[in-house]
């Protein structure tokens, strides 16, 4: 709770150690403190730039971080093997593999070597028992396959982060037990068929997210986005979905607390 009444958001999906932020990265945190965001996920795309993401993770209490590789980065970064990534996913602020996925939109990597990374990044998460962030674009039936083949290995789980994606795909996830998080996009505009699916998703599935600096919502699109835009995010998914802005930030924040279960431990220790 941000002051004893109004229940917290998170921003489960967030860019920190990106240079946009580099001038003002304790202002920016202050101003999602203020707006009620208490807690961040920043998180990482490349393994060279892990360092940089986790310095973010541990300058900041109640901020946390992942480790893994985006698609754009699957054939240009060097030493992405399973040991490495379990390695660095075992720091305490580490609570999420990835992000890690198909995206066949832009094709910055050769499609076979961005199956090759995301099937690594998937047994990485099995193994670590950490959640995988996926990214996904225009690469549905690719990115269910391999996701249903980790699952049928057993203790999978994650988050289809930034959804923009098709029913299929969320009804795919969904039954594999995955959550659906919704990014500034779904206050677009031109975002219906996005709608239509995001209110398909139970409220115990969701979670919500900046993407920053990307994907200002309305009212601040056009904006360097930020982790506090989350609230405004959080706002119209709750009007759509027909709750209480109270009732989604608690439900998303129970969600986000029980797939990255990893938080309850320094959550723990910050009671203790």
């Amino acid at each position: 709770m941000t002051d004893g009444r109004t229940p917290e958001l998170i921003d489960s999906h967030c860019h920190l150690d990106f240079p946009e932020f580099a001038p003002e990265l304790d202002a920016v945190v202050a101003r999602a403190r203020s707006a009620g965001v208490g807690r961040m996920l920043t998180i990482c795309t490349r393994l060279s730039k892990f360092d940089q993401v986790l310095a973010v993770a541990e300058k900041f209490d109640r901020m946390f971080c992942s480790v893994g590789v985006h698609p754009h980065e699957a054939a240009n970064e060097a030493g992405v093997a399973l040991p490495r990534i379990l390695e660095l996913a075992k720091h305490p602020k580490v609570v999420g593999i990835g992000e890690a996925g198909l995206d066949y939109y832009y094709d910055k990597s050769p499609r076979e070597k961005q199956q090759d990374v995301f099937a690594l990044h998937i047994e990485a998460a099995r193994q670590s028992g950490l959640p995988i962030i996926v990214h996904s674009r225009d690469a549905d039936a690719d990115t269910v396959k391999l996701l249903r083949d980790g699952a049928e290995k057993g203790g999978l789980k994650g988050v289809i982060h930034c959804f923009t994606a098709t029913q299929y795909l969320a009804d795919a996830a969904l039954e594999m037990g995955f959550c659906i998080s919704l990014s500034g996009i779904v206050t677009f505009k031109n975002a219906e068929a996005l709608r239509q699916v995001a209110r398909t998703v139970p409220l115990d599935r969701l979670l919500v997210e900046t993407d920053a600096p990307y994907l200002a919502p309305v009212p601040m699109r056009g904006k360097r986005n930020e982790p506090s835009f989350v609230q405004h995010t959080a706002r119209y998914v709750a009007e759509m979905m027909g709750v209480s802005a109270d009732e989604l930030a608690q439900r998303t924040t129970a969600n986000f607390e029980r797939l990255f279960d990893k938080v309850a431990l320094d959550k723990a220790a910050s009671t203790a």
